[in-house]
């Protein structure tokens, strides 16, 4: 049983197609304006994370138990947010579905029952996160500078710069993970700070 979010992802190194690729700043447009309505702020998604976090927090510290309907909906949309993430971040060319695709397949640890998180952690998650989130930001950083090179590579040659790909599915699961644990809490076990991939 998977103890940390878990994250498949379907990219495609070669053969691109180069116009969709051009274009994709100006083609994402829509899918963002979508996933942008779950919440009137200008944070979107992430406002959307920290507000199911509170009620998640107060049935489980004053219940022990993750309420299943939230469970559901964190799973959905992590996956969502996924698929408009390797589109954003030029891993594949298909414009993201609303709805469950192949390209994205994330699995969450079982919380069924309320024994499986501890009911206080969630109380200071938030903070233990803290160094999570600066090594988070330095991956982000540099998955911007190699999805940069990768837009110049895939519009000129068609493929997908090999020695960026390793980096940025990795920030994708890390961020995943550190989602996993902070954010939708459905997971205790502090993420690891690597990028290594799901095996």
């Amino acid at each position: 049983m998977a103890k940390q979010v878990e994250t498949k992802l379907v990219i495609k190194m070669k053969r691109r197609n180069r116009l969709t690729t051009f274009f994709r700043p100006i083609l994402i447009v829509p899918i963002l304006i979508f996933i942008g309505t779950f919440s009137s702020s200008n944070s979107g998604a992430m406002s959307i994370s920290f507000t199911l976090a509170v009620p998640v927090l107060l049935a489980l510290v004053f219940r022990n138990k993750y309420p299943s309907y939230i469970y559901s909906f964190n799973h959905a949309f992590l996956e969502l947010q996924n698929r408009i993430a390797i589109y954003a971040l030029y891993l594949n060319d298909d414009f993201p579905s609303i709805e469950k695709s192949k390209n994205v397949t994330i699995t969450l640890p079982e919380v069924r029952g309320g024994k499986a998180l501890n009911r206080w952690l969630p109380l200071v998650k938030w903070l233990l996160a803290i160094p999570l989130y600066i090594v988070g930001i330095a991956y982000l950083l540099v998955t911007i500078v190699y999805t940069a090179l990768a837009w110049f590579s895939i519009v000129f040659t068609g493929n997908y710069p090999k020695f960026a790909i390793n980096f940025v599915v990795g920030t994708v699961h890390y961020w995943n993970r550190v989602t996993g644990y902070a954010f939708i809490l459905v997971t205790d076990q502090y993420p690891s700070f690597s990028l290594k991939l799901n095996k």
